[in-house]
């Protein structure tokens, strides 16, 4: 029973489940800035070196890293910051992206660990493309589009991979997202090692990197965020990954396609009793993921100055694992993963300055990350627990009226 408010008869807003999904998520941050604040305490007063105004220096970083400016007369000066603002953008986009790719599967009752492999094969597809077409006689315009959808489709087929095995044979989303990521590891690795052509060999000590697509013409359109932001390195990308949120926000939310994504997730039996092709939402619901996954590489890669390291084949990308706490702290929410994208980003953006301006590591804030998505699996259980308290109010509330109405009856 929801909370109607007696002038308009709505439900009033502290109690619809939006509301309670963007508390959830802000104590959970909070949470996790607070455990931060007392990892940089502790490790201030342990570590040789750093004084107490050195400790009170980190810690204002790490909530206004953002926003600091350097140093004048050796005290911490803060104010706008366009560069810092513009890579917290940009180094937003791809998580925005993963964060989707996750957000989507998570609506279908799918578990998409696999972005990292999705990611890496969109990148793979993205670079080929981009740096191996010929823009003296294609326009780098077209080159861009095709090596973006390039990229989206190698992902989207990656994707299909565990989709397949879910619907056909019930095989567990998670294992095999696990050894895709690995088999797209070790397959990118393999694929750039015999293709010399395309490492970065003109630039002194860049060993096992790729060349940026700049270098054969190929960028981001900046839709003038460059003037915005001067001296960072922001792109257009940004723009195209909110547009491509509010788009999965309207197929999720308005759409008959969107609903049968999500009745699937409710109850994979129940959809397919009310005539939903369950086994072509799961498959569908991964590919889409995918191409989210491989999106946010191809955006960050076609940017123009970013390079890939290439020799993948022990480690998979950051920017696929953190796309988990990124959808579970939006609740799975597309425009709310807008905004919890580029707050990871903010602290990966305030752990440089960290690094930069005071005794500490750039670590610190990785810690403060690694917490909040931990906590970030309990931001469900949270709104959970709003959810509970909400409930025993209602009822409270039901029985005292009740009560009084049977009060006035007796009285009668």
């Amino acid at each position: 029973m929801y909370k109607l408010n007696p002038d308009t008869g709505k439900q009033k807003y502290y109690s619809t489940d939006a509301f309670k999904s963007i508390l959830s998520a802000i104590i959970s941050i909070l949470i996790g800035m607070v455990v931060g604040t007392l990892i940089v305490i502790i490790v201030g007063l342990t570590k040789e070196g750093i004084t107490t105004n050195g400790i009170f220096e980190g810690v204002k970083l790490v909530f206004l890293g953002l926003f600091s400016t350097g140093r004048e007369a050796g005290a911490l000066t803060f104010g706008f910051n366009p560069v810092n603002m513009g890579n917290m953008l940009f180094r937003g986009t791809p998580l925005i992206m993963t964060g989707l790719s996750v957000a989507v599967a998570f609506r279908t009752g799918l578990f998409n660990i696999g972005a990292p492999g999705q990611y890496l094969m969109g990148t793979t597809a993205t670079l080929y493309i981009a740096l191996t077409m010929p823009t003296e006689t294609i326009p780098a315009w077209i080159v861009w589009i095709l090596a973006f959808l390039g990229g989206m489709v190698a992902g989207a087929i990656w994707g299909c991979i565990p989709g397949l095995l879910k619907a056909f044979l019930n095989i567990n989303e998670v294992i095999t997202c696990i050894m895709t990521n690995w088999i797209a590891a070790n397959l990118v690795t393999w694929f750039f090692e015999v293709r010399d052509e395309l490492k970065n060999a003109e630039e002194g000590g860049k060993v096992g990197y790729i060349k940026p697509t700049s270098s054969n013409g190929v960028e981001t359109f900046d839709f003038g965020l460059d003037k915005l932001f001067p001296g960072s390195q922001v792109t257009g990308g940004i723009v195209i990954a909110i547009l491509i949120a509010i788009v999965i926000y309207i197929i999720m939310t308005k759409t008959t396609f969107g609903y049968q994504l999500k009745a699937c997730g409710s109850n994979r039996h129940a959809a397919r009793y009310a005539g939903i092709n369950d086994k072509r939402s799961i498959v569908l619901s991964m590919a889409i993921a995918g191409a989210l996954s491989a999106a946010g590489a191809s955006l960050y890669y076609l940017s123009g100055h970013t390079e890939f390291f290439w020799s993948t084949y022990q480690m998979l990308p950051d920017e696929g694992f953190n796309g988990i706490p990124v959808a579970l702290l939006a609740s799975n929410h597309p425009i709310g993963v807008i905004f919890t994208g580029c707050f990871m980003s903010m602290l990966n953006i305030a752990g440089m300055q960290l690094k930069t301006l005071t005794a500490y590591n750039e670590y610190i804030t990785d810690i403060i990350i690694a917490s909040i998505v931990y906590l970030s699996a309990f931001a469900m259980l949270i709104k959970m627990l709003l959810n509970k308290r909400g409930k025993k109010k209602e009822e409270a509330v039901s029985e005292s009226s009740a009560a009084a109405e049977d009060k006035e009856g007796g009285n009668e």
